[in-house]
């Protein structure tokens, strides 16, 4: 399986692409080809430095601005995307934010903020991006989900980030059946904690957190032509960790 397929000729967006592993899968995505879109909400500087970073590999770059939650704000940041950088053939929603408190201690306007980020967000967009897709006969959605979702397991701190990621989770098992014939595939890759979390990680396995390439390497496997009849799956980034009980 190779790690750096050849994306030249489709144009790649990955929601929350400014920082973090969203910008570390951005750039990633554009090493192998692909024109791109940073897409930010407020992190408009560093969202700049990332294109700038992206257009060294020889591809065309973008940024888009705009609140993943809001309908129109999605349809208006495809559109900036598109009418720069041609269709949108390659999806990553990478965006959700998280509150990590006892779920009894968490404001309500936080639980709406972080269900409607991870959730409604991942939703939004691979609704608006399938348009293209579908007209083209090709696409390919990825969705960055949470290890501990598909083990019916939940823990009473960070609950509402769960909840959301489930929801992901369920929604690429969904969407897949829905566009099996449509050239689009979608799946999901869930790390537990990657590289740059503030938790402990010396309990995790390999007493580490999962690298930046550790998540990039599913992500870009299934961009490719090679996961072309592959779909609905998901891919826990763990190292093998098993769920509390």
């Amino acid at each position: 399986m190779s790690t750096s397929p050849d994306l030249s000729g489709h144009t790649a967006l990955v929601t929350g692409s400014a920082k973090r592993v969203g910008r570390e899968l951005l750039l990633a995505i554009a090493a192998c080809g692909a024109d791109v879109a940073v897409h930010y909400r407020e992190s408009a500087e560093a969202a700049a430095a990332t294109a700038e970073e992206a257009r060294e590999e020889g591809v065309a770059a973008t940024t888009v601005q705009g609140d993943i939650t809001d309908p129109d704000e999605v349809d208006a940041l495809f559109d900036d995307a598109e009418e720069t950088l041609g269709t949108v053939d390659v999806l990553v929603n990478s965006v959700g934010d998280f509150d990590a408190r006892h779920w009894e201690s968490v404001e309500w306007a936080s639980w709406r903020r972080v269900v409607e980020s991870t959730f409604y967000g991942t939703v939004l967009c691979s609704r608006r991006a399938l348009d293209g897709m579908r007209d083209q006969g090709w696409g390919r959605v990825v969705n960055i989900g949470f290890a501990d979702c598909d083990r019916r397991h939940a823990h009473p701190v960070n609950f509402p980030y769960f909840v959301g990621k489930t929801g992901v989770l369920l929604f690429t098992r969904m969407l897949a059946g829905d566009t099996q014939d449509d050239g689009v595939t979608v799946n999901a890759v869930s790390p537990f904690a990657v590289e740059n979390t503030v938790s402990d990680v010396s309990d995790l396995p390999r007493g580490r957190a999962a690298s930046f390439e550790d998540v990039i390497a599913p992500v870009l496997f299934f961009c490719s032509e090679a996961a072309g009849y592959i779909s609905g799956q998901n891919v826990a980034v763990d190292g093998g960790r098993l769920p509390e009980v």
